[in-house]
């Protein structure tokens, strides 16, 4: 079984990389990943020394699991090596592999785009599918992993963009080939510390400069409305934390409101309380109490899964943010914060209003708290327009009744 993976980034080498290593030890899937650089000529620093280690590396898994601090280490060996995307032969070479199966990305998510006459990710995919339909070989499983909504849909879209003119090609695409869409969940750090990866080698007993941390929490979500999973790896039987799902919507709607609403709700409050960290914030007894009345009480009513389902992912939620390894500064966390707070905070009371007819108190707050913020720090406002107003000290309901900033008139919640 042959994998073709577009990205050589730290976060597919933890994530899908480490999936098909463990798929490959429990369950005999005998797969062999070959890593597509997807930018640049030349190979980059990290691709040059993965292909000179033959594709050896370990992902360290470390954080809280089970209410347990651990460090747990998986060698990794099944990619086979990394070739540069604009190496047409080698691309040629592994699209026209009969063993080949599946297609891997994460190109960011500017990299599934059409944009004619430019080398694109979907343009070298164009490419590769050509040249597997012109061998007569058998259509590929796409399981994409940039963070954009229907990314499976998007990237068949400007796949087929690029064979207008191409009808065959096109029609292999069609009826040959799966696209799914795909919601992908683990926090990826990367390269360790100095003091750590001085640790870890002594551990490893060899010279891996290629080590991967990441947290123990992953989970992943694959979409298919006719329920037709069977062309995908062995994730069940390997048991790894994949959901075949008809319908990803509810899964979003679970990381956004829950994940990322936790950080949005309430990092702007425990900024102006001196609270520097992620760890740190949720170790706060008044943070602590504060997230978990407003994700228990007030978002989870919002997310259609089963209450078992949503008070598991809360659980997990605050346990990744107990992460002792992770150093996630709240103040990274605080940048762009009003295109967050409407994204991932408004949608959660809009929701709950038209349930219980009433605004969520703490979801409320979370507004008082980051204007707030705002006012005490009108420099990390989201842009020139918003840092001039906060800076202008405009009245509080001023504030509230810009629409512009929020999305809606907020006066009327307080």
């Amino acid at each position: 079984m042959e994998i073709l993976q577009f990205g050589e980034g730290v976060f597919l080498r933890a994530f899908l990389d480490w999936m098909v290593q463990l798929m490959n030890e429990r369950c005999s899937f005998n797969a062999e990943i070959t890593i597509v650089q997807p930018r640049g000529v030349e190979l980059n620093r990290a691709s040059t020394r993965l292909n000179a280690q033959s594709g050896r590396y370990t992902v360290v898994e470390r954080g809280m699991e089970n209410g347990n601090q651990l460090e747990r280490f998986t060698p990794v060996n099944c990619v086979k090596r990394v070739i540069g995307g604009y190496d047409r032969s080698a691309l040629r070479e592994a699209a026209t592999d009969p063993a080949l199966r599946y297609v891997f990305s994460n190109t960011t998510e500017a990299g599934i785009v059409y944009s004619p006459g430019e080398d694109t990710f979907p343009a070298k995919v164009a490419y590769l599918l050509q040249a597997r339909c012109a061998a007569g070989l058998p259509g590929l499983v796409f399981l994409p992993c940039e963070l954009i909504e229907r990314n499976g849909e998007a990237l068949k879209d400007c796949v087929l963009k690029y064979l207008e003119t191409d009808a065959e090609t096109s029609r292999y695409v069609n009826s040959e080939c799966r696209f799914f869409n795909t919601l992908v969940d683990r926090i990826v750090s990367g390269a360790p510390s100095n003091a750590d990866a001085e640790r870890y080698q002594q551990q490893l007993g060899f010279d891996d400069g290629m080590i991967d941390c990441t947290e123990p929490f992953h989970f992943m979500a694959v979409e298919s409305p006719d329920r037709d999973f069977s062309p995908l790896p062995p994730f069940a039987a390997a048991g790894l934390n994949v959901e075949c799902v008809d319908d990803l919507a509810p899964y979003r709607t679970r990381k956004v409101r829950f994940l990322n609403g936790a950080h949005t709700g309430c990092v702007p409050g425990a900024l102006l309380d001196g609270i520097a960290e992620v760890a740190e914030m949720v170790a706060n007894p008044k943070w602590r109490s504060f997230m978990e009345t407003m994700l228990r009480e007030e978002v989870a009513p919002t997310v259609p899964l089963p209450e078992e389902e949503k008070n598991a992912y809360i659980d997990s939620v605050l346990e990744r943010f107990e992460n002792p390894f992770a150093h996630h500064r709240l103040s990274a966390i605080a940048l762009n914060s009003i295109a967050k707070w409407r994204v991932r905070i408004l949608p959660s009371i809009m929701d709950y209003q038209r349930l219980f007819n009433r605004v969520p108190p703490c979801l409320a707050h979370s507004l008082q708290l980051l204007i707030d913020f705002l006012l005490a720090n009108p420099n990390l406002a989201d842009d020139a327009a918003a840092q001039r107003f906060f800076a202008s000290r405009p009245g509080r309901n001023e504030i509230l009744s810009n629409v512009s900033l929020w999305g809606t008139d907020c006066s009327g919640w307080f």
